[in-house]
């Protein structure tokens, strides 16, 4: 993988140096305003702001990998991270930056139209944003921004796991990273002779099992008392679950072998020499629930026709991060900022 002069790699900064910034040039400026219940913090992915009767939920997130169906893609990323509060998505904006070359009106129009169905779908409203031809771009790139709300005892935070709670995984791994390599690696896939059914079953993991945890995160945190919730990403599931784990102060066990690979990103990962743990994975929701309701939320979510599986716990911060591989030895936990998907990009 490339860096730059500075040591930087594509994808999210180091922990280190994002708290170091956060306490440096942001926390000041919350601790003034006593309406911010949720500010910038390693882990929490979305503002709350007390606006009386409810909370205010606030998030934006970019779309830089990819340009197929990238309206699709920057309205769900944007509304998983609110759903993991406990909030409803209501209002969205984007900034829309194109590139000079190969952008044309029907390309544009494919845009809004994506993003305006897939709000619709969630009963979400666009409410405005900006798009411009922008000088030096290769691609597409959107930054949406939305905003949801939650009634205040319905709020869920990424730092509320504890000890004891049981973790749970819904539909397995490396999804939103299938969906982006099937899209956007399609020559090299063909050279190495998979067929072009192969490719589309790829592609299709946008949508199947799908990028998306609107639904199992709403039906979960409607008829159960969810301590945390979070959105594995960059990084993959292994980074996911360190941020609960760091945000929340505590350590975790995981087991592996209760940690679903589909077909697809299993292959994938043998491609491109990626660790399917540590592969961008929108569309897997992580879950902390006290233990002895974990098996009937597990039931609920099946019933619903979500994958869901108990894949550990969560234990004193003194125990660290540690994964129980096949053999049944404990390890720990590797996780990584930075993307395995980066490395063939």
């Amino acid at each position: 993988m490339r860096r730059n002069p500075n040591n930087f790699g594509v994808g999210k900064l180091k922990h280190e140096f994002l708290n170091k910034l956060l306490k440096t040039f942001v926390s000041d400026l919350e601790m003034k305003d006593k309406r911010i219940i949720l500010g910038s913090k390693i882990g929490e992915d979305a503002a709350v702001i007390d606006m009386g009767d409810n909370y205010l939920v606030a998030k934006t997130d970019p779309i830089t990998f990819v340009s197929d169906d990238i309206g699709y893609y920057v309205v769900h990323v944007n509304v998983n991270d609110v759903v993991c509060t406990g909030a409803v998505p209501k209002w969205f904006q984007s900034t829309i930056l194109l590139p000079q070359r190969d952008t044309n009106e029907q390309s544009i129009e494919k845009i809004f139209k994506d993003i305006h169905d897939a709000c619709k779908s969630m009963g979400i409203s666009v409410i405005g944003g900006h798009v411009e031809i922008t000088a030096n771009l290769n691609r597409p790139i959107i930054v949406g921004s939305l905003l949801g709300e939650v009634e205040k005892e319905k709020l869920v935070k990424t730092h509320g796991a504890r000890i004891g709670d049981r973790l749970i995984l819904t539909k397995g791994i490396f999804i939103e990273g299938t969906s982006i390599i099937g899209r956007e690696k399609q020559k090299t896939l063909k050279k190495r002779g998979y067929d072009s059914e192969f490719i589309k079953k790829c592609k299709n993991y946008l949508y199947n099992p799908g990028i998306s945890v609107f639904k199992e995160a709403l039906l979960a945190n409607q008829n159960f008392k969810i301590r945390a919730m979070h959105d594995p990403t960059e990084g993959g599931l292994n980074l996911g679950i360190a941020e609960m784990a760091i945000a929340s102060n505590l350590g975790v066990l995981i087991e592996k072998n209760k940690v679903e690979i589909l077909p697809e990103p299993f292959e994938l990962s043998k491609i491109f020499n990626l660790n399917p743990f540590g592969t961008i994975s929108s569309g897997s929701l992580l879950i902390s629930i006290e233990d002895k309701y974990s098996d009937d939320l597990v039931d609920l979510l099946r019933k619903n026709n979500i994958k869901a599986e108990i894949i550990g716990n969560f234990i004193s911060k003194d125990k660290g991060y540690e994964i129980i591989d096949k053999n049944l030895t404990k390890k720990p936990l590797i996780y990584s900022e930075i993307d395995e998907i980066t490395k063939i990009f």
